[in-house]
């Protein structure tokens, strides 16, 4: 049985950033990418969005392509922007919000 899924055919260049477009007021995702072993989603934020405070069992990457948010992390709060990357651990709190509108990639590791 497969368990992969693409939103876009393998060897295809595309730019991440285009893949997924802000909307007033809201928070988009597009899950890009789906295997056994994790996944890939991007997320659009309208300035002022967040995710409340949360733990995952798992690591996590964060990918910065647009714009700029404060990511918090066991506490300690992270000024990220595009070009940047952050990883959040397993366990650990975290929350995000939006400074500006802001476009990220997060990678989840499950094996």
């Amino acid at each position: 049985m497969k368990t992969t899924k693409r939103a876009f055919p393998s060897a295809l260049r595309v730019c991440l950033a285009d893949l997924v477009e802000y909307q007033p007021g809201a928070i988009v995702s597009r899950e890009i990418l789906k295997t056994k072993s994790g996944s890939v989603t991007l997320f659009a934020f309208d300035a002022g969005q967040g995710l409340s405070e949360h733990t995952a069992p798992f690591d996590a990457l964060v990918q910065v392509l647009d714009g700029e948010a404060e990511i918090s992390i066991a506490g300690k709060r992270h000024h990220v922007r595009s070009a940047e990357t952050i990883l959040m651990s397993a366990q650990k709190p975290h929350a995000l919000k939006a400074a500006t509108r802001f476009k990220m990639m997060l990678t989840i590791l499950l094996a």
